[in-house]
């Protein structure tokens, strides 16, 4: 276990040199990772969300590729498909990018609901399926998707089935003006990621994930997890609540984020941390989609998380 946090520290601690001052933002990445999910970085253009995801897939040391989505990006671009090759009369499958263990997908919101969909089975399952042949994808295969706000021209909202597959929506925001300043003075043309090394091999991240399983979740830290899901459900402002595959991430997510903080066991404080990121991508308010809905959805949601009594 404490081989499995140190590994954890490592990455965050890489991570976070190259997004300075945003240590907290780097663990929940980290706990994507660990968890076995997918991670989705939503923010305005220019605060380092490709950053942070070049940064996580070079540390980790895996196969890598990155697909910027575009409106006119098509299913076939993405995950591949047969050609005919004339020296040998056949059809021969080339593989698409998705074929890798960090898939980059960047602005993901840029393209079409049909290109956003090719992804579903790939995430859900690790695997694709093409003219009547499934495909596996390797075990350790981890989306990082960005994507901008919804209000910003040119820009598709994810269908729910798409948002579900992620595990965490986190934002950036904008640096401290100290950092800022300090990357003004020092970067220049320099890339911090290109700085970085290999720290963290596949079997030392294999052991890490399988260490999540590992860590504890007593039974008030669950009934503490599973009262804020069906207050989700029972709060008249979301047309449904927090399904029960929501609730079965958000455990495994408790998990990996106890692990990312040093600790055997889940607190309560791992429910409460995780709570927007989990869950509130995953919730809708009653009367359809709007402008300012995601600020909304997070007012309620921690409206929700604080009426609950925690547990001692």
């Amino acid at each position: 276990m404490m081989d499995a946090s140190e590994t954890a520290a490592r990455i965050v601690e890489a991570v976070s040199s190259v997004i300075r001052g945003k240590e907290e933002k780097a663990k929940l990445a980290v706990t994507a990772l660990l968890s076995g999910g997918h991670l989705l970085v939503e923010d305005a253009p220019g605060v380092g969300k490709t950053t942070l995801a070049r940064a996580l897939a070079k540390v980790v040391g895996l196969p890598f590729r990155r697909v910027q989505f575009t409106s006119d990006l098509m299913p076939a671009d993405v995950l591949g498909g047969n050609v005919f090759d004339p020296s040998r009369a056949t059809f021969q499958f080339r593989p698409g990018p998705i074929f890798t263990s960090v898939l980059l997908a960047d602005e993901i919101n840029r393209t079409t609901p049909k290109t956003q969909s090719a992804l579903l089975e790939a995430m859900e399952e690790r695997q694709v399926s093409l003219d009547g042949e499934t495909r596996p994808l390797p075990p350790e295969f981890f989306v990082i998707a960005t994507q901008n706000p919804l209000d910003f021209e040119g820009t598709y909202p994810l269908p729910e089935s798409q948002l579900d597959r992620f595990t965490l929506r986190i934002t950036l925001g904008p640096p401290h003006p100290e950092v800022e300043r300090a990357l003004l003075e020092r970067r220049g043309a320099e890339d911090p990621v290109e700085a970085l090394t290999t720290s963290v091999g596949a079997e030392a991240l294999a052991r890490a994930k399988a260490a999540v399983d590992q860590v504890r979740v007593e039974g008030p830290v669950l009934d503490y997890l599973h009262a804020l899901v069906l207050a989700t459900r029972d709060s008249k402002a979301f047309a449904a609540g927090a399904s029960t595959r929501a609730a079965l991430v958000f455990v495994r997510a408790v998990r990996a984020r106890a692990l990312v903080e040093g600790r055997g066991h889940a607190l309560p404080d791992d429910v409460k941390a995780l709570a927007e990121p989990v869950l509130a991508h995953r919730l809708r308010l009653r009367g359809g989609y709007s402008v300012g809905e995601r600020d909304e959805v997070i007012r309620v949601l921690r409206a929700i998380v604080e009426s609950l009594a925690v547990p001692r």
